[in-house]
């Protein structure tokens, strides 16, 4: 048969593709077989236990149709188009993997009789994938095998088929006797691989040159300067090239595999061969276990040992076996860790090297992917090791807490490799037009004998490599050398069987060259390709518990907090681990990223936060609140200086910590702005980078812990204690917030972050009731506080509104107050709740000052409902002073009205207040005034709140008859102030002490927003109150019981300066005087003010 018809080279890279999806999808079985939250629920179900265990004990032989198997079988019976497609996949997966032994017992057969020529240095590639197929088709039998469940599937697949169809499934027989055959993997393994010995052990021999030169201590790899770029600065332009090109950068744990797999497989030619028992022992020193797939491993002494116990003649190869554990015990550890160790500082140079001259990446990118592979390889021992770890007396060799440093050079590897991938390209274009053509060229006219067929092959090799320019990358035209590769692949396979035309060890100059150019040509096309290969570290994925726990290790250290990135960048590789065998294998996905990322953002925004704590705490030392102290202790000095006491600590000035006698000596914001600096640089590896089709973008991770934080500080910093009310000053709380933003906005040093998106987004959300995350905001907090506490305590003259003075004062009383009103309540406090809350939040605060005064409203309308005919004769006989006396003695709850309708006043009082603070913030003409902070004839939030007030029950006409009744009952009631001792007017407050000043604003604001929503004259509305008021204060005077003229001039001034007529946009002193004398008001103002000693000057 010709060469060309064998496809050696295409059936080994299609066995190898479709075993490795076998493989991944056998690991998947058992997994779910085994794992109690993921196992098929038929294997679980009661009902079919039975069924199971009967099919277990009679397996592959099992009789359907018997009575005694009837009673075993009813419930697969009952349920067999249920078990028929539950288990369909699982046994199609099973016929994989005879369909998979077939051809690769035909290929090896083929191979066999060909009597191939396998040697690494050489034929790398036919070598390589000979050896790879042998390998994954063990590492399928062996999985196979430890698929505890294999039996009890197929069974029940079968039995449901029979009973569906009448017949079993015509490939059930081989299945069952092949899981019999394979009941002890290994010893028929053995057996399969006894005709295929020489094969194996040649390919595996081809190894001594390339594995021993790996498998080397730290030591040696320190004094031959392994990976530097500056051991030789002479040579550092010189291309990095060997005659093993792909050999440099092999794995050593697939070296490892083929070696401890492969003389497991033909284990004659260790007791024959001392070249291969050297081999196989230094694999056994290598480590204890080896990964078949995923996280399923092999402990390799003890299956060897387990094996050769059943063999004769083998107990020197038990003994070897034994003394290479103990050796890998012992002194495994601390190599592999020297070695970490060893490559953490290479990495580090080589990367500062590159970053500095890109131009290198052409030369030098030999070293880049061996440095990534030896890091690969280091990386993956540990993370198998570290979760199947032996019993040690030094168990911290298996524990690596810097082991961030060495996956974050790594990536920044990949990146520069990405990133300079033009500069990589158009230097190995270059070289493969101008030398390697050549060089190829040359050697193929020096080839005494050249065969037509493999004369093709090299000819269009030279005329392909020939063809490039630079100016196919400048054009950015993409390279395709997949073909050219696998002609190459085609090549070996037709050079390396017996008695080729042209035998390929007789040209090992060919192969020199060809292996030089195919790893150009990866340089040009399959960058991210190459990476894959040496750098892919998608096995983080199959040990989530291994791969947190590193994390936190390294997170614990100080020095390794700037390369915590490196961790969430490792998740982007999971995606690569996935199989179109196997597409429904479930990965953590984005769990991990996730979770790196929000704990390196956690550690950066606690970090960052206690700075602000620090800044907030230095500049809470400099408020004019804390320099009276200061300022009385400078006084006493002045006037008696008094000796401290002995043990009494002079307090110390603000400033004092910045005072230092040695710079070297560490205090706590030096430590946290180092820590700082160490976590923000780790942001600095990547901006934004994919996991599963997901982008993700570090920095938001930050800027969202930072939000939720600030947002919990804010809060905690009002000291809100709902039970005490107590509650920060408004204006120390924007002091405080003050310092944290100005201490947040040095964050955009070190880091690209738009602090003041965050600052915006945090101060906006604590505009609103609750926050993004439904939490309490300080516009919370501060509405209840004022209306439970100030508002609360104001309703009942303990707290008096001064309108001189802009603010509220508490009373003197024998009780302490909890708080000063004016310490709360004055223009500057307003200003700062202003600044604070926001427009937003003064209108949440306005909504629920309205709910207050609607429910006031609400019992006035019941009172005025309730006195109505008295009400309605008073507004008709209010000129006749004889007939009001005895309605007036008729009228209930006078002083009822005037209390709701006090609170009314300064509840409005209140919010004109906070109203005219707001000054700077913008948002129907009287709605936007009214939110800028500006003044409004008729109160637009008042107007809302009345609206809601209104049902359907209630006719317009009967609104408006109870909104004049009500003005009615408050102008009748006036004249009841004048017996309440508080009702004096306090010329240094500006108003009462029992706030019935207040008044004024409640009458106008609340008659205008009543008549404003039925359409009314406001107007005319206003002057019949103002007649009606008149009349009953001006029988004031014609009372002579001393005790209600008391305070009568006081109650005049409710009409004139603090009162009714100069709050209303609608009355003029005109329209008083026309029904109100003004002597009256002169002499009022003339008694309440004699008093008060008036100084000029």
């Amino acid at each position: 048969v010709h060469l060309t018809s064998q496809k050696l080279a295409e059936k080994l890279t299609i066995l190898n593709e479709r075993g490795n999806g076998v493989l991944i999808r056998m690991n998947y079985i058992k997994k779910t077989c085994g794992d109690p939250k993921l196992r098929p629920s038929f294997l679980t179900d009661k009902a079919m236990e039975s069924a199971i265990k009967y099919i277990n004990k009679k397996f592959p032989n099992i009789d359907y149709r018997g009575n005694i198997v009837s009673q075993n079988l009813t419930s697969i019976q009952r349920q067999k188009s249920e078990v028929l497609s539950n288990t369909t996949s699982y046994y199609e997966s099973f016929l994989d993997v005879i369909e998979f032994r077939d051809h690769v017992y035909e290929l090896l057969n083929t191979i066999d009789a060909c009597q191939c020529f396998f040697d690494i240095t050489t034929n790398f590639d036919f070598t390589k994938n000979y050896l790879d197929l042998i390998i994954t088709y063990t590492s399928v039998i062996i999985t196979l095998s430890r698929i505890d469940d294999k039996k009890a599937l197929v069974g029940m697949f079968n039995c449901a088929h029979e009973m569906t169809n009448g017949s079993s499934d015509p490939s059930y027989p081989r299945l069952g006797q092949m899981f019999l055959e394979y009941d002890h993997p290994w010893k028929k393994l053995t057996e399969e691989f006894g005709p295929h010995t020489k094969a194996v052990t040649t390919a595996l021999l081809s190894l001594k040159m390339v594995y021993p030169r790996r498998n080397l201590p730290a030591e040696q790899w320190r004094s031959a300067q392994l990976l530097s770029l500056l051991s030789a600065p002479a040579a550092m332009l010189d291309s990095a090239c060997c005659d093993t090109m792909a050999c440099e950068y092999l794995s050593m744990e697939t070296m490892e595999r083929w070696i401890i797999i492969g003389f497991l497989l033909c284990h004659s030619s260790l007791n024959s061969n001392q070249a291969s028992q050297e081999l196989w022992k230094m694999g056994l020193r290598s480590g204890i276990y080896l990964t078949l797939t995923r996280d399923e491993v092999l402990n390799i002494h003890k299956v060897s040992e387990d094996l050769f116990d059943n063999i004769k003649g083998y107990n020197k190869r038990i003994a070897d076996i034994k003394e290479c554990r103990e050796h890998v015990l012992v002194n495994g550890g601390a190599m592999h860790r020297e070695r970490r160790h060893f490559l953490r500082g290479a990495l580090k140079e080589l990367c500062k090297v590159l970053e500095d001259e890109p131009g290198l990446l052409g030369p030098k990118a030999l070293f880049v992917f061996m440095a990534l592979s030896f890091s690969r390889d280091e990386i993956l021992w540990l993370v198998r090791h570290s979760e199947n770890m032996p019993k040690l007396k030094v168990p911290e060799d298996y524990i690596d807490n810097q082991l961030a440093e060495l996956l974050y050079y790594m990536e920044k590897l990949r990146g520069l490799m990405r990133k300079y991938n033009n500069v990589v390209q158009r230097y190995h274009v270059q070289y493969l037009a101008q030398f390697d053509a050549l060089v190829l060229n040359d050697t193929i006219q020096n080839m005494y004998v050249c065969p037509e067929e493999e004369s093709v092959l090299m000819s269009s090799f030279v005329s392909t490599l020939s063809g490039l320019s630079v100016k196919q990358v400048d054009n950015k035209e993409e390279f395709d050398f997949r073909a050219l590769r696998l002609d190459w692949l085609r090549l070996q396979a037709y050079t390396s069987v017996n008695k080729a035309p042209l035998p390929l060890k007789d040209y090992p100059d060919l192969a020199k060259v060809m292996n030089l150019t195919q790893f150009h040509t990866k340089m040009v096309d399959a960058v991210e390709e190459m990476l894959y290969e040496t750098s892919e570290l998608s096995i983080f994925c199959f040990y989530p518990r291994v791969f947190e726990k590193m994390f936190t290790q390294s997170s614990e250290e100080v020095t390794m907090k700037r390369y915590l990135m490196a961790f969430p960048l490792a998740c982007a590789h999971f995606s690569q681990s996935g199989d179109p065998l196997c597409p429904e294998e479930v990965s953590v996905h984005l769990r991990l990223c996730v979770t790196f990322l929000e704990q390196i953002a956690k550690q950066t925004s606690t970090v960052v936060l206690e700075i602000c704590a620090e800044q907030r705490n230095l500049c809470d030392q400099l408020l004019p609140k804390h320099c009276a102290e200061t300022i009385s202790a400078a006084r006493y000095r002045k006037q008696k200086k008094q000796m401290p006491k002995k043990g009494e600590v002079q307090k110390e000035k603000p400033g004092a910590e910045s005072l230092r006698k040695d710079r070297t000596v560490a205090n706590n914001m030096d430590k946290l702005h180092l820590m700082l600096t160490e976590l923000c640089s780790c942001y600095s590896l990547c901006g934004d980078f994919v996991v599963f089709d997901h982008i993700v973008v570090p920095t938001e991770f930050l800027i969202s812990q930072l939000e939720t934080r600030l947002s919990e500080i804010i809060v905690r910093m009002t000291n809100y204690n709902q039970t005490t009310q107590e509650i920060t000053r408004p204006s120390d709380l924007l002091a405080g917030i003050r310092a944290y933003v100005a201490n947040l906005h040095s964050l955009s040093c070190y880091i690209n972050v738009d602090v003041t998106r965050l600052v915006k987004s945090v101060l906006l959300q604590q505009t609103q009731p609750l926050d993004s995350h439904g939490g309490q905001t300080i516009t919370t907090l501060y509405t209840n506080w004022f209306l439970e506490s100030l508002l609360r305590q104001a309703s009942n003259s303990l707290i008096v509104h001064c309108p001189t003075l802009h603010c509220f004062m508490s009373q003197v009383t024998d009780t302490e107050p909890s708080f000063r009103a004016e310490e709360f309540s004055d223009i500057s406090e307003l200003q700062a709740l202003a600044e604070l809350i926001g427009a937003y939040g003064l209108k949440f605060l306005s909504e629920n000052l309205m709910w207050h005064i609607t429910s006031q409203v609400t019992e006035l309308k019941k009172m005025v409902v309730e006195n109505m005919d008295v009400l309605v004769q008073m507004k008709n006989n209010f000129d006749k002073p004889e007939e009001m006396v005895n309605l007036k003695k008729r009228l209930t709850g006078g002083e009822n009205v005037l209390k709701r309708m006090t609170i009314i006043g300064v509840i409005l009082s209140f919010r004109a207040m906070v109203q005219e603070c707001l000054k700077d913030v913008t948002l129907s003409i009287y709605e936007l005034a009214s939110a800028a902070g500006l003044p409004c004839d008729i109160d637009p939030s008042l107007v809302a709140a009345i609206r809601s007030m209104q049902t359907d029950n209630t006719s317009p006409d009967e609104e408006h008859k109870l909104s004049r009744l009500l003005l009615v009952y408050i102008a009748v009631s006036l004249p009841l102030l004048a017996l309440d001792p508080n009702s004096f007017y306090n010329r240094e407050h500006g108003g009462h002490n029992n706030n019935i000043h207040c008044l004024a604003r409640a009458i106008n604001q609340l008659a205008a927003a009543m008549f404003t929503l039925q359409n009314k004259n406001i107007e005319q509305q206003l002057k019949e109150f103002l007649l009606l008021a008149s009349s009953t204060l001006l029988q004031l005077g014609q009372n002579v019981e001393r005790m209600e003229i008391k305070n009568r001039e006081s109650i005049y001034l409710l009409l004139h300066m603090v009162g009714i007529v100069e709050e209303s946009p609608f009355l003029s002193q005109d329209m008083l005087e026309s029904c109100f004398p003004y002597v009256l008001l002169r002499n009022a103002y003339r008694e309440v003010y004699k008093s008060f000693i008036v100084t000029l000057g």
